[in-house]
């Protein structure tokens, strides 16, 4: 381990290095503006980060190199730039650029939302007043915002990063933002092409490629509306009735639910379509990188062409997806987004990438929002497979799988008795259709009980004798389990006691979706204490029944959908290891640690199987498998699947699964089959959405998990 001080060149550049070589094949990087490395947290990531290895040493004024059995490794001691070689061909891996570690104190969100803020629901007043804000003061949010920047030839490529929905493969030259939520999984880990994987110990928000926040289009462009007049789109909404509000739009930031009420009030949107248009003027010929944001059918054309070919997300769950066009300075572009909102509350947006030049879009760049040093990790291989080895030589070893999961499981959203339940596999059986594994989904317990654990006994009068017939009629149990407690249940109450439920939700009475909407939060699963009660609330009432597997939904944690990220991370903090800030994307591997540890200490010899929503570097050492979150059931959320899988796994977790079909069900479908069961008459949408199924589910074969999943038909 060799520490290193730089000169004091600025303010927000290392000061401090520190370089430990973990075995011949990875070097740990550390870095920070202060006088010295702080004293560092017990990693959620990293399992082994130091090795009996010691490297060869050579210094002169300007610079340091470590040699190892592989690898050599340059530091210029003027300005801390480091290059990694291979030391038997001298052959450049990976080379830092000029100024590549630079540092940004944090400063802790003045208020939860924006200036504009109007709440969509009356229930969503108190969100973000100042008697919530003053617990921000409970919180440690000293750290740093740091950008990690190399070099990265033209034919590189990168593959990683984890789960996300935009359809692209190769992550050179592209943007993604790093958080979790339903159907996007952060992993902070990528493998290159020349053989080299990086791998950062952070858990914040993060950034790979631009390290700048989408705008909203009047911050880059020049708008003009339909009319031609200069500084705002023009917004035109139509009632199916025929009613038309028209209105000028200086931006399309309707994402969350803290602005969708800047959208018409006195119109049904679920009822209209909306047209966007007019034209942008771009500051330079460059190529811009747009983010669309969706819930309902939307469509893009942007130069009398079409961008973005229609896609549609249900209203609850809004989809992202990525594009890019090359505008010339100067030269007005028309743009047309066509917009079909689906639902009582909608959601639409269209945002621009801040500009970048061809070279810093080609580089390799990291930020992550607050820590309290950078720390990443330098993996080489001989090939991808010595790359993941490294990997999880760091972050723990993957287990093994038990046999039966690697079966045939049949899911739906959702079983709501126990008699259906045992029908449906009875049903498989007497088909004589291999399954292995039944799928019981959330909803199993009494309506204004979630976090009771207990089955509902008017619809499951016997748990333990259906978990019986499973069991005889040879396949296995798969149960739906969250982190989330009504105030009202006793589990809820005893963590609660302990200081280990999340508080915000209840100090703004976030209410959630079932029945009249019930009061509730998520457990802290960073408090060592809090995931042994959980795991013993488990035990108690449902691994003593015999359940085989744990289904851990909502695993971001997503304790309300569609929030302002900083509101977001207020409802899932503070945690017992600090700011939620810091801790934002790894709550699913602590969750997971709950379970796989809490069931070896009482059965050793059961293998552990744990099913979860979102995902972070280091959960497949605690046998746990990822799917992809309530995806669409259209032919471009197969197509995302395929891209998001292979990256999943290319981050170095090999479990990872679907809902095979997919979930989120448009009403042409619905409609569809009410006609077949009607008239019997089966029109184009039922025969798409047969044709649909079985290519999904050819596709299914090919996965890590065959699980088929779906709402309806």
């Amino acid at each position: 381990q060799v520490t290193i001080h730089l000169p004091a060149n600025a303010v927000d550049e290392a000061y401090t290095l520190r370089l430990t070589v973990v075995n011949d094949a990875i070097i740990r990087v550390e870095a920070t503006p202060e006088e010295q490395i702080p004293n560092k947290r017990k990693s959620l990531v990293v399992v082994n980060r130091e090795g009996p290895y010691t490297a060869d040493t050579e210094e002169n004024e300007q610079t340091l190199t470590l040699s190892t059995a592989r690898l050599t490794v340059t530091v210029d001691k003027r300005d801390g730039q480091m290059t990694f070689l291979d030391r038997t061909t001298g052959k450049v891996l990976l080379k830092e650029a000029e100024g590549s570690k630079t540092f940004t104190r944090y400063v802790s969100p003045q208020t939860m939302l924006p200036d504009n803020y109007v709440p969509s629901s009356p229930d969503e007043i108190n969100w973000g007043k100042k008697d919530s804000v003053n617990h921000l003061s409970l919180d440690d949010r000293s750290g740093y915002s740091w950008h990690l920047l190399f070099e990265s030839d033209d034919n590189e490529a990168f593959y990683g990063l984890g789960q996300h929905q935009s359809e692209e493969m190769n992550y050179k030259g592209r943007n993604e933002e790093l958080f979790q939520y339903n159907t996007k999984v952060a992993v902070p880990f990528v493998v290159s092409t020349k053989n080299y994987g990086i791998l950062w110990d952070s858990y914040s928000y993060g950034r790979w490629g631009n390290p700048h926040e989408y705008l909203q289009l009047h911050r880059l462009f020049t708008l003009y509306d339909k009319n031609g007049r200069k500084g705002t789109l023009s917004g035109t909404y139509t009632e199916h009735t025929g009613k038309i509000v028209e209105r000028n739009e200086d931006s399309i930031y309707y994402e969350h639910a803290g602005v969708v009420g800047n959208l018409p009030q006195h119109i049904r949107l679920g009822q209209s379509n909306v047209v966007y248009e007019g034209e942008i003027e771009a500051p330079e010929t460059a190529n811009y990188h747009f983010i669309l944001y969706y819930s309902g059918y939307v469509r893009v054309m942007m130069g009398g062409r079409e961008v973005v070919a229609q896609r549609w997300r249900t209203a609850w769950n809004p989809n992202a997806f990525k594009f890019e066009v090359n505008l010339r300075r100067g030269q007005r572009t028309p743009l047309r987004i066509e917009w079909q909102p689906d639902g009582g509350v909608a959601y639409c947006g269209l945002r621009v990438a801040p500009l970048q030049t061809e070279e810093e879009q080609r580089r390799v760049s990291i930020w992550t929002e607050m820590d309290k040093e950078m720390d990443y990790y330098f993996i080489a291989g001989e090939n991808y497979d010595e790359v993941i080895k490294g990997y999880r030589f760091l972050t723990g070893k993957a287990q093994v799988m038990p046999r039966w999961a690697m079966g045939f499981w049949q899911s739906r959203e959702k079983y709501n008795s126990q008699k259906e339940v045992e029908q449906t596999l009875a049903e498989f059986r007497k088909r004589q259709i291999p399954i292995d594994n039944i799928v019981q989904d959330w909803l199993y317990w009494e309506q204004d009980k979630w976090g009771s654990f207990v089955f509902d006994k008017k619809r499951f009068p016997n748990p333990k004798g259906m978990v019986d017939f499973i069991h005889d009629n040879n396949a296995r149990l798969l149960i739906s389990h969250w982190p989330k407690y009504y105030v009202t249940t006793d589990n809820y109450k005893a963590l609660d006691a302990k200081g280990w439920m999340y508080q915000q939700a209840i100090r703004d009475s976030i209410r959630d979706w079932v029945g009249p909407g019930y009061l509730g939060s998520f457990y802290d699963a960073y408090s060592a204490g809090a995931r042994k009660m959980f795991w013993q609330q488990m035990h108690d009432h449902l691994f003593t029944l015999g359940v085989d597997a744990w289904w851990m939904d909502a695993s971001e944690p997503n304790v309300r959908d569609c929030t302002p990220m900083a509101y977001r991370k207020l409802l899932c903090g503070p945690t017992a290891l600090g700011t939620s800030d810091e801790y934002f994307n790894a709550y699913s591997v602590v969750n997971a640690d709950a379970i796989y540890t809490g069931q070896r200490s009482v059965d050793n010899n059961k293998r552990v199987f744990l099913l979860t929503r979102s995902g972070f570097a280091g959960e497949q050492r605690y046998s746990t498998a990822t799917w992809s979150g309530d995806i669409g059931t259209r032919w471009e959320d197969m197509r995302a699947q395929i891209t998001a899988g292979l990256n999943f796994s290319m981050a170095g977790i090999p479990f990872w699964g679907m809902d095979q079909g997919g979930f989120c069900v448009e009403n042409r479908y619905v409609e569809a089959q009410k006609i077949y069961q009607k008239m019997g008459y089966e029109n184009e949408d039922l025969k798409e959405w047969r044709e649909l199924n079985a290519r999904w589910n050819q596709f299914g074969c090919f996965v890590p998990l065959y699980r088929t999943h779906g709402q309806w038909p």
